[in-house]
């Protein structure tokens, strides 16, 4: 992807403050991350500072060939949000004589989840209006002695958040879930009427924020063809549907269980303006079809699309929607078109309360 450095340069008050985490320093988050901000555009909707370690970030800005500068705070209030100048509040210490770009270690681990924690109780104080998060490993984290799954359970569980869920976006594709990092047989007992009752209002929620009033809601079935009367299951009939009716009831505008296999071809034809998914892979093999695209003759990402929402918080919180790419990290090709995205819908939500 080129990047176009267009822009005024210089963020006026009035935009809100974004904290960006750098991720996991040993993948491509912190590449993305200095990428991104050194688009003008980006400081056209948004005060930006990065969350993590200045030596990291100035490393990514000199693998990336960028021409901007680093600039280390010990708060958000003494960034400056000026185009070419990165800020970057320290939060994540790394040792660069022992960090290995595209390498699972505990230390890398340790440093990406000190830079979410510090800037969710940044959000949570108010000091920034809304975050964006880099990629992280999971196993690293885990490594580092933090037993969390991803990003939306580290989030919930310093907001003392219940009651959330992961909306993926690509355009007009958007999905939330019933359930993200369990196991399948795990998600298969996790679709139950109250937990999809929560989920489509949350869905709902989400899109009148974004701005559409009325929103179309489609309802994936669990079971191929949404079980067939009961053929091949019986959540349909047991907890789904009683589910789209209960909120039909509430007014919402919802249409299930629609078997899985032609409901995502519908929303990518805006049939529905946000769809649930029971299930990890359900919801994101769709999301990532419409979002990656691979270009063979060049052996690259020709397209790097997608934008990951938490739902249910009481601060905002948007990602990327990729991994750490350890394959290429250190290698200056990392797109930064999801975290572009990712800021654009941070503003998005900042910007709607």
């Amino acid at each position: 992807m080129r990047l176009k450095l267009e822009g005024t340069g210089i963020a006026t008050a009035g935009k809100p403050v974004l904290g960006i985490t750098m991720g996991d320093p040993a993948g491509i988050g912190p590449e993305v991350a200095v990428k991104a901000l050194v688009c003008g555009r980006v400081y056209d909707i948004c005060r930006p500072v990065i969350f993590g370690d200045a030596g990291v970030i100035g490393k990514a800005v000199e693998i990336a060939g960028l021409g901007a500068s680093v600039r280390c705070v010990s708060e958000v209030g003494q960034a400056r949000f000026e185009h070419g100048t990165i800020d970057v509040v320290e939060a994540g210490n790394v040792d660069l004589e022992t960090l290995e770009a595209g390498k699972v270690s505990a230390v890398a681990g340790k440093a990406a989840f000190e830079t979410v924690r510090k800037v969710i109780e940044a959000a949570l104080e108010g000091a920034v209006e809304g975050t964006v998060t880099g990629p992280i490993n999971k196993e690293a984290i885990n490594r580092a002695g933090f037993q969390f799954v991803g990003h939306t359970e580290i989030y919930a569980h310093f907001t003392g958040t219940s009651d959330y869920a992961m909306m993926l976006v690509e355009g007009d594709l958007r999905i939330v879930h019933v359930s993200t990092h369990v196991s399948l047989r795990h998600a298969c007992e996790l679709v139950k009427k109250e937990r999809i009752v929560k989920v489509i209002e949350l869905a709902a929620g989400a899109c009148n924020k974004l701005g559409i009033e009325s929103p179309r809601i489609g309802v994936a079935g669990l079971n191929p063809h949404a079980g067939d009367g009961g053929l091949f299951g019986f959540e349909e009939e047991r907890e789904i549907g009683p589910a789209v009716e209960a909120v039909r009831a509430e007014g919402i505008n919802v249409e299930g269980p629609v078997p899985a296999d032609t409901l995502f071809a519908k929303a990518k034809g805006r049939w529905y303006d946000v769809v649930v998914a029971m299930y990890h892979d359900q919801g994101h093999i769709p999301l990532k079809l419409a979002g990656f695209k691979w270009d063979a003759g060049r052996d690259a990402w020709e397209s790097v699309r997608g934008v990951n929402i938490t739902l249910g918080l009481p601060i905002v919180r948007t990602s990327v929607d990729h991994g750490t790419a350890f394959d290429i990290a250190g290698k200056g090709v990392a797109s930064a078109e999801s975290m572009i995205l990712a800021i654009e819908y941070a503003c998005k939500m900042a910007s709607a309360g």
